[in-house]
Order: C-alpha cells, then structure tokens, then sequence
C-alpha cells in the first residue's frame, strides 16, 4: 500500500456548505454501492441531513480531501458518540467509512480513522465500535490491522452479533 500523503484531514463543519456537499456526495455514493446497499440517498436525506447532523452534539464526521487533484473529496467518517454503561464513559461508534474507488488501497480510510480516535480520545471516549459486513474482507483486513476485534465478553459465550429493527 502506497499511502497518499497530500491528503487534507478535518473534523467537518456541518455548517459549512462546502463541508456538507461533500459529506452528501460521498454518503450518497456509498449508499449507492453494493456495501452500502445499492440505492442512493432519498432526497428527504440529502435536504435534512446537514440541519440534522447540526443539531446533534453527539454526532461529528472526518473528511479526507485530495490536493493533488484540487481538493477533491475522497473520504469521510461519520460517528455518533454513544456510552458505555459498564465503563461509565462515553464510547464512538464509526457509523459509515467511505472512500472513493479511485483511492482505495491508499490509506485514506486509515488517516481517517486515526483523526477519529483522536477526537474520541478527546471526548473521553473508552472505546472506538463498528459494524462490517461479513462480505467486505478488505475492510475487516484494515480493522483488524487497526486493533479492531469482534466484540465478546466470554468466549464461551460466542461474538456479538449486529442486529436491526425498522421502525
């Protein structure tokens, strides 16, 4: 891996414009990829998405932009602080990591994912958490190599599992 070293790291600004197209163009073509489950965001989620993100302190996001080709964005993290009960400390959950193809296999997710255990430190955060589909291997590769684990308390219990409910 060749790590791409004219990257441009920040915590987004949810009130900059610039800001949020760009976390709305990557989130939508995640959405709109087979990992993200094939359809792109609703225009319910593309008109709200920047109010509501603001209005949740809980919530914070990592942007990755390309110098070399004029600043594109090519990455972002959303996560949304959580709390551990066992730990009586706030935890981070990575929500959604996404890159662009043209720079995957560039270190982009890792850089990002390093500001985010920055900030969770600094939120006093115990602990980083996150979901990985069972199919995306190159991800949990990356995870794994990060000191990401499979969540369990007694092996003789087995690992969690990540469940859902629609409301």
């Amino acid at each position: 891996m060749t790590a791409i070293t004219s990257l441009t790291l920040c915590q987004a600004d949810y009130t900059n414009p610039q800001h949020m197209q760009a976390l709305l163009d990557l989130l939508d073509g995640y959405a709109r990829d087979p990992m993200g489950g094939a359809e792109p965001l609703s225009d319910f989620a593309k008109t709200n998405l920047p109010q509501a993100l603001a209005a949740r302190a809980y919530m914070f996001s990592v942007l990755a932009f390309d110098a070399t080709v004029a600043g594109l964005p090519v990455g972002l993290v959303n996560c949304v602080e959580g709390f551990s009960t066992f730990a009586c400390q706030p935890l981070v959950n990575v929500h959604d990591v996404v890159v662009l193809a043209s720079h995957r296999g560039k270190g982009v997710a890792e850089q990002m994912l390093a500001l985010v255990e920055q900030l969770a430190r600094t939120r006093g955060a115990c602990k980083l958490t996150l979901e990985v589909l069972a199919g995306n291997t190159s991800a949990q590769k990356l995870y794994r190599r990060l000191g990401f684990d499979n969540y369990q308390l007694d092996p003789a219990m087995g690992q969690a599992q990540f469940m859902q409910k629609w409301l």
